[in-house]
């Protein structure tokens, strides 16, 4: 299976309770089509559980013939020619033989079909990772990681509950029950079958209506766990939050709760299995002693032997395994397929952005982009971008500034095709972004977004994964350029450094210029930087901006930021506000202009003016030039009015 065939899934239906309909979307999976070595695995599995079957028939028949041959009795010439064939040793040892043959195919059985099963839950596993890559940017930020990752690894186990239960055990139980019944009728009449049927039908009754609403009782105690897994997953994510606020003891609390509602869901589910246990018991009990009581009284009238008395009990007892099995089965499946129709219904989410059938890659040429009256929105009550209309020429740069809210980030954001424009379009060497495949589109733009969040690996790992196969040479060239080299060839293992879950071992200027180095590294003809610097101390930002001068020379470049000194060498600014572009120019015209860019200037320049202020008085303090500050006692208070 490619990824681009497993990018478009075919839809699966997960009808609550259908288990026809999970196993029809299964059986692909358990029967591949371009996979013989594995139809010939399921075909000698089928071979092996037959044989067992027919085994475990017929060892009650060799337990009849020692016993008879133990316990004499003339019951005709059939007696005869097996007492002469045999003797109760060799009886004895042929019943050993058969019942090591029958354990052996069924252990042949499930020899062969491991890989099947293995196969099925490894391609159903890949498949679900691969669409929910496929799903878009709006689906991922409102799931919950904890619930997701919950979902799937019980979906998993699900599917692997039914692929097994379904092919070695359903069908060898109902192979297993029909030739039981079978020699039942034979060997001793229509009255042993009658006792054994109602058996039956009050024994699958029961077991079934038991298991639906254990089925109910199982969803209650997977919300609640997922709940709790959401929880606790969140919380130690915002670890440092909970550390700031000290509220330690009101997590625990929340998650207790949630743990509360899972233990009370729990205890129901192994309450509920008791009574299944012991309604089942109960019934089969009743039906093996009738056919026991009758039997007993033919050996007693002389119709039948001891061995047949045997013969009953063996009889019983194997259909106990596959009666058993039918209630376990049943429990099972329903059971798998509750945890897996939630994983089905994630398959049937369908991805918002998709490519047209037959789109081209993207052809970079120069880099030329066009934003053509681009509307756009999250929420069709809330519009984000209302007709904005821009150009970035080839290899020159674009800063894009504003306000906080004014649709600064939702450009980046379109130019991947994380959304799709609701009005206009944006097109890249005049071709429309939703005409060429995304992957082309992807692999033509280089990003360094605000909030760098790595994998949890090396340094090196974390950079490489801007282009897999560069060599170690061209990683440190990348880190190099992004002023990160000397701090990680500092560390005690360099670049094998590991960074911890989504880089929290690296502060978050250092996480940054590692975003920075795998941009480097990938070396796209377009490069997007979302405020590239924001994590930045003044210092080592005026290190990085000639960094990303260079990268971005001969680059077409949209730099979005909040902080205007990183773009005031932008061969041209916009400025939005409410969506909408209020001005454009470059940083004197907008200047001389006296407009919104002006008067944001302006702001930031006195605040860092008085940052500075405040920074030198400090260092003065620090060095005494400052008096002290006059004790508390020294202070006026002024008289109460």
């Amino acid at each position: 299976m490619t990824v681009a065939e497993s990018s478009r899934p075919r839809r699966v239906s997960a009808d609550r309770g259908s288990t026809a309909t999970a196993l029809r979307n299964l059986w692909p999976y358990m029967w591949p089509a371009d996979r013989p070595d594995l139809k010939l695995r399921v075909a000698l599995a089928f071979a092996a559980l037959v044989l067992a079957k027919v085994a475990t028939v017929l060892v009650p028949y060799l337990y009849k013939w020692a016993t008879d041959a133990i316990v004499p009795v003339d019951t005709g010439p059939g007696a005869a020619v097996a007492l002469a064939v045999a003797t109760p040793v060799m009886l004895v040892v042929a019943y050993g033989v058969g019942q090591v043959l029958r354990r052996g195919f069924d252990q042949l059985r499930d020899a062969l079909f491991a890989k099947v099963g293995q196969h099925a839950v490894r391609q159903l596993a890949f498949r679900m990772f691969v669409h929910l890559h496929a799903l878009s940017l709006r689906y991922h930020l409102q799931r919950r990681s904890g619930g997701l990752t919950r979902l799937i690894s019980r979906g998993i186990n699900g599917i692997e509950t039914m692929v097994r239960h379904t092919i070695l055990s359903s069908l060898p139980t109902l192979l297993e029950f029909a030739l039981a019944a079978a020699v039942i009728a034979y060997q001793f009449g229509w009255q042993y079958v009658l006792v054994v049927a109602i058996t039956v039908v009050l024994y699958v009754t029961y077991s079934v209506l038991a298991s639906n609403r254990r089925i109910a009782i199982r969803r209650e105690m997977n919300e609640s766990d997922t709940d709790a897994n959401q929880k606790a997953m969140d919380s130690l994510l915002n670890y440092e939050t909970v550390k700031y606020f000290g509220n330690e003891a009101m997590e625990a609390e929340r998650y207790d709760r949630s743990m509360e509602r899972y233990q009370a869901a729990a205890v129901k589910t192994w309450t509920s299995l008791a009574w299944l246990n012991l309604g089942q018991n109960a019934i089969f009990t009743a039906g093996m002693t009738i056919s026991m009581a009758m039997s007993a009284a033919a050996v007693i009238n002389g119709t039948q032997t001891v061995g047949d008395f045997v013969l009953v009990n063996a009889l019983l007892m194997q259909l106990a395994v596959p009666l058993n099995f039918i209630g376990f089965i049943y429990r099972e499946i329903r059971q798998g397929l509750a945890d897996i129709e939630a994983m089905f219904d994630l398959l049937d989410v369908p991805a918002e952005i998709v490519d047209k059938p037959g789109a081209p890659p993207l052809d970079v040429v120069g880099g030329t982009i066009r934003f053509e009256d681009v509307h756009f929105a999250y929420d069709p009550s809330r519009p984000i971008l209302k007709g904005i209309s821009f150009e970035v020429p080839a290899g020159r740069t674009v800063a894009i500034v504003g306000p906080s809210g004014a649709g600064k980030s939702t450009i980046a954001r379109l130019m991947f095709r994380f959304y799709d424009v609701t009005g206009g379009r944006i097109a890249i060497d005049g071709q429309d972004i939703r005409d060429v495949t995304q992957h082309s589109l992807r692999a033509a733009i280089g990003m360094v977004p605000q909030d760098t969040v790595l994998f949890n690996d090396t340094i090196e790992y974390n950079i490489r994964y801007g282009r897999t196969d560069a060599s170690d040479r061209e990683v440190r060239q990348a880190a190099e350029l992004a002023q990160i080299a000397d701090f990680v060839e500092s560390l005690p293992d360099g670049y094998t450094t590991e960074v911890g879950e989504r880089g929290l071992k690296l502060s978050g200027g250092e996480k940054q210029r590692v975003a920075i180095a795998r941009t480097i590294l990938k070396g796209p003809p377009i490069l997007v930087l979302d405020e590239a610097t924001s994590a930045l101390d003044s210092h080592t930002e005026r290190e990085i901006q000639g960094a990303l001068e260079r990268v971005a020379a001969n680059r077409s470049t949209i730099m979005i930021a909040h902080r205007l000194s990183t773009v005031v060498h932008a061969d041209r600014i916009i400025v939005l506000r409410d969506g909408v572009i209020v001005e454009e120019g470059n940083h004197g015209e907008l200047l001389a202009r006296g407009g919104l860019y002006a008067s944001m200037w302006n702001r930031q320049l006195e605040a860092a003016e008085a940052a500075e202020r405040l920074r030198a008085a400090r260092e003065a303090d620090a060095e005494g030039f400052l008096d002290p500050p006059p004790p508390p006692d020294a202070i006026p208070v002024p008289a109460a009015e």
